[in-house]
């Protein structure tokens, strides 16, 4: 990273992923608002840019995890629905059976389980509908555009009209979910239980914050990687 000055937040945790956990830290958005500067960035959370921008030169090139943007894009959709689409199949019934029992254990002490569990509910719908439409519409055109790529076949108009109406959504029921997740780390104090919390009520706030930073990774994979190149890919293919 020679430089990060004229870059935004989504093309630097583009370049390496481990710089997402600065921006967490901080509190900037690197998934839906992540179309912005670093600067610009800074400036609406009243952040020091230069101390910022220090830590993310500082991040050890090295120690990249994968280099997602070198991935062709079958191999990274396999990898979206292998690793994250999974984890939040298996995580929901999990967070579900944790938040039901402490909203009903501890919400007339704690009223904010109450609401963190309503919230939860919802995300857990939105996202579960959400992933069978990536599974069964997008993910399977984005991977017909390649074979035509690779086979140079003409490229029929899809239903949809084009790729951007699906992007489109997606990426708001992106945000939507996002929104969610940051009222639930808000009402839980950045998911920190109370001091006399039973074990339950402590799982429930840790697999919380596993949840959104699963969640985060995920939307930046596909908001900032995915999308893009999908969408130039059927660009070119419509040119030829």
């Amino acid at each position: 990273m020679n430089t990060i000055d004229n870059k935004t937040v989504a093309e630097v945790v583009a370049g390496n992923i481990k710089t997402a956990h600065i921006f967490k830290k901080f509190g900037i958005d690197f998934c839906c608002g992540g179309g912005i500067t670093i600067e610009k960035a800074c400036q609406k959370k009243n952040l020091d840019y230069s101390q910022i921008k220090e830590e993310l030169l500082n991040v050890d090139e090295a120690s990249k995890a994968y280099n997602y943007n070198s991935w062709n894009l079958d191999f990274l959709i396999d990898h979206i629905i292998n690793v994250h689409h999974s984890y939040v199949k298996e995580s929901i019934p999990l967070i579900l059976q944790y938040s039901n029992r402490v909203a009903e254990v501890h919400g007339h002490h704690y009223t904010e389980v109450i609401e963190i569990n309503k919230l939860f509910n919802e995300a857990a719908n939105e996202l579960s509908s959400h992933l069978k439409k990536e599974e069964n519409v997008l993910f399977p055109y984005i991977k017909n555009l390649l074979h035509l790529k690779n086979e140079e076949q003409p490229l029929s108009p899809p239903p949809f009209g084009d790729i951007n109406n699906p992007i489109a959504m997606m990426e708001s029921e992106h945000e939507s979910v996002g929104d969610i997740f940051k009222e639930i780390a808000r009402l839980t104090n950045n998911y920190t239980p109370p001091q006399e919390a039973c074990n339950t009520f402590r799982a429930l706030y840790s697999k919380l914050d596993e949840f959104e930073q699963d969640l985060h990774q995920h939307i930046h994979l596909e908001n900032n990687i995915l999308h893009p190149k999908a969408k130039q890919l059927e660009k070119d293919l419509l040119v030829n």
